[in-house]
């Protein structure tokens, strides 16, 4: 009784197996159609045709070039001014902010004991002289030795010696200006005793300021000495200062990928000061380009690169990059004009693939 049951029951669910079978692939296969359809699937431009996308050609134009960067401001020449000689300060020949001119003094130290030292080698330095003198004529008489003569001749040397010496000391308890420029702020008294190496004050050329400030290493095509440089400082509103490149760095900061430019800028008026934060701008003439727009780039594991069209058939193509504006780049290597980029459909397409190009939508229908 129970073994026959049991193929009877078989029976009735067999047909309930099958449907649910047929339901169940119908709509696998159903649903990857749907989603190959969407996608392109992994055969797309094998299996099921020419995969359409979008391309655009490499244009050439001219470029326009305007690089802006945060500098500083620095004096043409600038110095600490400070003593050469422990000594103490018995004069001071300049006023904090005072223009100055080249040589002219600043400060006097105190001299007494070297020009007392000057004054008795300058003495010793003439009765050597006369006794070379008169040393020369014995030898000529043959009254005296080429030895004698030799060691009073070392004698007058020694002693010239020691008047350049005292001299170079003495010369050293007068400061003198270096350049033209304008004094800072006084640091020490009159009477205070300075050592080698106090600073006493500043004095800076500011006729002239030098501007540095740094740029991305993409730049370096088009950076050279003479482009036009305006600056501005938060410090007078609405004031532009004019300038232009005078040179540029020989090396690539390796961290920043940066070279600093260094530009001068006429500051007769004495508006700049060293040390300000100011604003460039470097501009220059347009020069030729190629572009393409910004969104056929793809980058991968640190490169970038393009998907060109070819003979109907998609390249790979790796690309350096140069400048960027907004919805184009331009490309420095690894395209030529007129060849055509994909920029719509890059996900559908890989290299070999077969393509039917489109033109992009004008602008005013895509918007």
């Amino acid at each position: 009784m129970e073994a026959r049951a049991m193929p009877d029951l078989l029976r009735r669910l067999l047909p309930i197996a099958v449907v649910a079978i047929v339901v169940i692939a119908g709509w696998f296969v159903l649903g990857r159609g749907a989603e190959e359809a969407t996608t392109g699937g992994p055969e797309a431009g094998n299996m099921g045709g020419p995969v359409a996308v979008v391309t655009t050609a490499v244009a050439s134009k001219p470029l326009a070039v305007r690089v802006e960067a945060l500098g500083t401001a620095r004096a043409n020449e600038a110095i600490e001014v400070t003593s050469r000689a422990a000594r103490v300060v018995t004069a001071l020949r300049f006023t904090e902010g005072q223009q100055v001119r080249r040589n002219q003094v600043l400060v006097e130290l105190e001299s007494t004991q070297d020009r007392a030292d000057l004054a008795a080698a300058e003495a010793a330095l003439a009765e050597s002289r006369s006794a070379f003198t008169r040393s020369r004529d014995l030898f000529t008489q043959q009254a005296l030795s080429q030895a004698q003569l030799e060691q009073i001749e070392a004698t007058l040397k020694a002693n010239e010696a020691r008047v350049a010496a005292a001299a170079a000391r003495v010369a050293d308890t007068v400061i003198r200006a270096p350049f033209a420029g304008t004094v800072g702020l006084r640091r020490v008294s009159l009477g205070a005793l300075v050592n080698p190496g106090t600073v006493i004050t500043t004095l800076d050329d500011t006729a002239t300021m030098k501007l540095d400030f740094d740029v991305p290493e993409v730049f370096l095509a088009v950076l050279q000495a003479g482009l036009a440089v305006e600056a501005a400082s938060a410090a007078w509103p609405g004031t532009s200062f004019a300038g232009t490149v005078e040179t540029v760095d020989s090396r690539v900061d390796p961290v920043s990928r940066s070279v600093r430019v260094r530009a001068r800028l006429p500051n007769t008026d004495g508006r700049l000061r060293p040390g300000m934060f100011l604003t460039v701008r470097v501009s220059r003439e347009p020069r030729p380009g190629l572009v393409v727009p910004e969104q056929a780039v793809i980058p991968e594991r640190g490169d970038l690169f393009v998907y060109v069209v070819a003979g109907g058939q998609v390249e790979r193509r790796t690309v350096a990059l140069g400048r960027r504006s907004p919805g184009e780049v331009e490309v420095l290597e690894g395209l030529a004009a007129g060849e055509r980029v994909i920029v719509e459909g890059t996900q559908k397409v890989r290299p070999g693939v077969a393509v039917t190009e489109l033109e992009p939508a004008p602008a005013a229908a895509q918007q």
